[in-house]
């Protein structure tokens, strides 16, 4: 086997899922996370179909999710005065498995802490190439040269901005911001959350505000050209957010008003991430950072699957990254395309009152029972190779 030094950036859900593949397959792992320790809780994510079920099943740990899964809970739209206009199902928000994010990383990271190397509140500040692998430095670790290094740090990341170019090079603003707060219920509220099936949610035209339910605390989204703010002031977030839904009535005052005293603030643009490749000589990019489309509802899904793919292609071609990135390339590549046309923030909040009674009629339609259908579908448009025959694992 060759080149099997390897770093990955990124500590969420694709590098420990990496992580784990690549140690399996004998690679010498480290793995490097701007936060200070491993992040608890978080919104609700999901995995639907075959595709998704048999790669958790491969990985060991289908059983452990399913022991902390979430309820998939509806999402009711409701007017101004709390009547329901309209109904998102929640096998369709939460798929075959809902869990937590945090809940999820703690359960893959748990998998590969004893066998790999975890960096904890680094970073990675430069890459140079040479024709012996990567040389990388750190923000506080030694430098250290790598044979390959992969970017599994989301839409923002580092890793692409350093291999690739400038993020908005590759990072298209989608029109719209969403912001989350405040712990899921199933989170805060332990055994009684399975009570709470049902989370709230009014829209104006442009926005939409959502309260409880698996997913936070508190939801925003709204239309918005590209700000500029600090991404490290949250106060100035939270006014961000304050202003834009100033207006909205329902029980968004009082929303806001909690606002401040709420954990696990995060505001960021509704972006996609477009890349004519995903690779480049000794780095791959993997999830978000190579093709992310927030909110979409393929990103978790998307991730795990590729870190599937790029360590079964790598350990197939024996170490030979040339090989097996082509291989990851195109096979993802094909995957990925359903999950590029989905424009979450034109569906949950339409700018136009007529585009909301339409969304509405639609989400009762069988137009919509259709869409779910062609979505499952998509999620399971992989040929999932058994690798760990083929290199006799």
């Amino acid at each position: 086997m060759r080149n099997t030094t390897v770093l990955i950036s990124g500590a969420s859900v694709a590098g420990p899922a990496l992580a784990y593949w690549l140690h399996r397959y004998g690679f010498d792992v480290t793995v490097v996370e701007l936060a200070p320790a491993l992040r608890a809780g978080g919104q609700a994510i999901d995995f639907t179909g075959h595709t998704h079920m048999t790669v958790l099943e491969r990985m060991g740990i289908l059983d452990d999710l399913r022991a902390r899964q979430t309820g998939k809970t509806d999402m009711v739209i409701v007017d101004a005065e709390g009547g329901e206009t309209a109904r998102i199902s929640g096998d369709f928000t939460g798929g075959d498995l809902e869990i937590l994010r945090g809940d999820l990383a703690e359960v893959m990271y748990k998998r590969t802490a004893a066998e790999c190397r975890y960096l904890f509140g680094d970073t990675v500040t430069a890459m140079i190439e040479t024709a012996d692998g990567v040389h990388v430095e750190f923000a506080h670790a030694p430098a250290r040269t790598f044979d390959l290094v992969f970017g599994c740090d989301g839409i923002h990341s580092r890793v692409r901005a350093l291999a690739f170019g400038p993020e908005a090079d590759f990072v298209q603003h989608r029109g719209y911001y969403y912001c989350i707060a405040g712990a899921s219920h199933w989170e805060s509220d332990g055994a009684n959350a399975r009570e709470r099936a049902v989370s709230y949610a009014h829209n104006v035209p442009g926005r939409l505000a959502v309260s409880g339910g698996s997913k936070a605390g508190q939801m925003y989204l709204f239309a918005s050209p590209r700000l500029e703010y600090d991404r490290g002031d949250l106060d100035a977030q939270r006014r961000i957010v304050a202003e834009k839904f100033a207006d909205v009535s329902w029980e968004v005052p009082a929303m806001l008003a909690g606002l401040p005293e709420l954990e696990g603030f995060y505001l960021d643009s509704i972006s996609k991430v477009t890349m004519k490749t995903f690779v480049k000589g000794r780095v791959a990019l993997l999830g978000d950072a190579g093709y992310g489309n927030t909110l979409a509802g393929f990103g978790t899904g998307l991730a795990v699957v590729g870190a599937y793919v790029l360590a079964g292609e790598l350990a197939t071609a024996g170490g030979d990254y040339a090989v097996a990135f082509a291989r990851y390339e195109e096979m993802m590549k094909r995957y990925c395309k359903l999950a590029d046309t989905a424009h979450p923030g034109r569906f949950l909040a339409p700018r136009t009152a007529p585009g909301l009674r339409v969304r509405n009629w639609f989400l009762g339609s069988r137009l919509f029972d259709l869409m779910i259908k062609m979505t499952e579908r998509s999620k399971n448009d992989i040929e999932l190779r058994n690798y760990p025959e083929i290199v006799g694992v």
